[in-house]
């Protein structure tokens, strides 16, 4: 049987000749150019770099703030200082003369005037005593008008008529100190004022100078401060002032003194304010506050909360300049209030920032917004 041979196909499946065989050659030829020419058209086409472009020009954003117009006007200076009233009188009363209290005429915390009786002890020895010299004097003033008689008669002598008055002098000298010790018996009030204490009780023994009595005059009343160095010329007695007790009494006051010698340790000078104190309605002891007007002032009237610090520590205020910028302007404060505080050291007519000066700095460009008169109050407030 004869022997089948395969045919040798190897070489024989080509291409290369057939049509659109080399069409995807050029197609990826052409991918791979354009590919690299996307990747390299940066350099081939160069694009406008950042230092060619047009600079941008960033102009300084104003920011909004609350301004209040303010205007200068004169306001009266006051020094203030703390102080405590202090009665103008006040002293012990003594028992003069031992014994026993026999009655009491006034109670603890009366107003007496001076010389009042307050209490009595028991003189019955003293009264007899004074009996006693009062019937001496008596019979001494008839033993030197019977000697005088006698010697115009020229029956007594010289010698009896000086005996006489000496006798005379002594049992007067005797009726005057019995009178004296029974005046010392009724214990009295040195001077008008108000009983503060009393330790007088009927029935009770009571010692010779022992106090039994304490009495305080307290008009007028006398406030005393301490005033700084820097201010005492500013103050002269008979300045009037404006007295606030702690109680929420005001009175007018008057510098009575003005101490020489400043206080070792605070460097202060006392001083004394003089009130009124009718009838005493007013106790001493009492806290107060002394106003003394001391002159005028060119100054503005704001809320302290406007005020601000600079960077050195001082106190100021904020405002707008013409040209929308902030200044920082130093200011002192002349005069205290519930309601606010006067200052100077502001141009006469200003605009003070209110509300943002928190936010801003001397030299920032703000854009100023006007407040109400509502708005005023409440910042003033």
């Amino acid at each position: 049987m004869a022997q089948e041979i395969e045919p040798d196909l190897a070489g024989k499946l080509t291409f290369d000749g057939d049509k659109g065989a080399g069409r995807s050659k050029w197609v990826a030829m052409f991918l791979a150019l354009l590919l690299i020419g996307w990747m390299g058209s940066g350099y081939i086409l160069p694009t406008q770099s950042a230092a060619d472009e047009p600079a941008q020009t960033t102009e300084p954003q104003a920011i909004t703030v609350a301004v209040m117009p303010s205007a200068a006007q004169d306001v009266e200076l006051v020094l203030t200082a703390e102080g405590q009233s202090a009665p103008d009188r006040v002293t012990g009363v003594q028992a003069e003369a031992s014994g026993q209290v026999v009655s009491v005429s006034v109670a603890r915390g009366d107003l007496v005037s001076a010389g009042q009786e307050i209490g009595r002890l028991d003189a019955s020895t003293i009264e007899a005593q004074l009996l006693q010299a009062q019937t001496q004097q008596e019979q001494a003033t008839r033993d030197l008008n019977n000697a005088l008689a006698l010697q115009e008669r020229g029956v007594a002598t010289e010698d009896r008529v000086s005996a006489a008055r000496a006798a005379k002098a002594a049992a007067d000298a005797a009726v005057t100190a019995a009178q004296e010790q029974l005046d010392k018996t009724i214990v009295r009030a040195p001077f008008a004022g108000r009983l503060n204490d009393l330790t007088l009780d009927e029935g009770e023994f009571v010692d010779n100078g022992s106090v039994v009595a304490e009495v305080i005059d307290n008009d007028p009343l006398t406030v005393v401060i301490q005033v700084p160095q820097q201010a005492l010329s500013r103050i002269q007695t008979g300045q009037t002032s404006t007295v606030d007790f702690i109680t929420g009494e005001q009175r007018s006051g008057v510098v009575s003194f003005i101490g020489a010698n400043a206080d070792q340790q605070t460097r202060t000078f006392r001083v004394e304010v003089t009130v009124d104190n009718p009838d005493s309605v007013m106790p001493a002891g009492l806290s107060a506050r002394i106003a003394l007007p001391t002159g005028q002032a060119r100054g503005h009237f704001i809320s302290p909360a406007i005020l601000s610090l600079g960077t050195n520590g001082e106190l100021g205020i904020k405002i707008v300049e013409g040209d929308n910028t902030v200044s920082f302007v130093p200011v002192a404060i002349v005069r205290a209030q519930t309601d606010g505080v006067w200052i100077t050291g502001l141009p006469e007519s200003t605009s003070i920032i209110t509300v943002g000066q928190g936010f801003v700095n001397a030299g920032d460009l703000v854009d100023p917004r006007p407040v109400s008169a509502d708005q005023t109050a409440e910042i003033m407030q």
